[in-house]
């Protein structure tokens, strides 16, 4: 008797790729201070709470900011991204997802988002697909970061799920660790070498099935 019983799944690398934007938004951010930001440097912000990433951007520019004039910066790199997050499209959904998304709800899996994002419904709304999740859990729900297990937890219990009836879906080795710490079983998006402790690692949900899924 298989026990999986829902999916959860992270927005960002799984779903959609808005990293580009968030990378794009920081960069500007970064020249107007003065300063370049560079993709290596955008990779050390994966997972990390938009405050957070803040105060490495400007370490890394040597720049000092009050708490207040931080607290601007922070809603003006938002605002750029949201701009770009605006002009979306549904053909914007990464390879597989929407596919998988489907053949979860087909056999009866239960579905949630769980993502540190304050913007997921406005992203799952133009890319299209809300009516594919039972439940969304983001940044607007829950206040603890990855790799703490709240959005998880959240998830399942939205879903009316135990954690070790859940499989999450993540890219960042944070949320890999906060489905560990939730004791949910989690696939990893990504690289085997970096995503250590999932159960299983694909390149993204175009490699995904059901039946991987029940073998995990």
């Amino acid at each position: 008797m298989n026990t999986i019983k829902a999916c959860i799944f992270d927005l960002d690398g799984v779903i959609v790729d808005t990293a580009v934007y968030h990378y794009k938004a920081w960069k500007r951010l970064a020249n107007s201070l003065g300063f370049d930001f560079t993709e290596h440097q955008n990779e050390q912000l994966k997972g990390v709470s938009r405050v957070r990433s803040l105060q490495l951007i400007l370490g890394w520019g040597g720049v000092t900011k009050t708490e207040a004039e931080q607290e601007q910066l922070a809603t003006q790199k938002n605002t750029w991204y949201m701009e770009m997050v605006n002009q979306m499209k549904p053909e914007e959904i990464l390879p597989g997802a929407k596919e998988f998304l489907k053949s979860c709800r087909a056999v009866g899996l239960k579905t949630a988002l769980g993502s540190a994002s304050k913007n997921s419904m406005t992203i799952l709304e133009k890319i299209g697909i809300t009516d594919m999740f039972d439940a969304v859990i983001d940044g607007n729900k829950v206040s603890k970061a990855k790799p703490d297990p709240e959005v998880f937890l959240a998830g399942a219990q939205a879903l009316g799920a135990l954690p070790e009836e859940c499989v999450v879906f993540e890219d960042a080795i944070a949320g890999v660790e906060a489905a560990i710490a939730g004791d949910m079983k989690v696939v990893g998006i990504g690289l085997p070498d970096v995503l250590k402790g999932a159960n299983l690692v694909i390149k993204g949900l175009d490699e995904m099935t059901l039946d991987k899924l029940y073998k995990l």
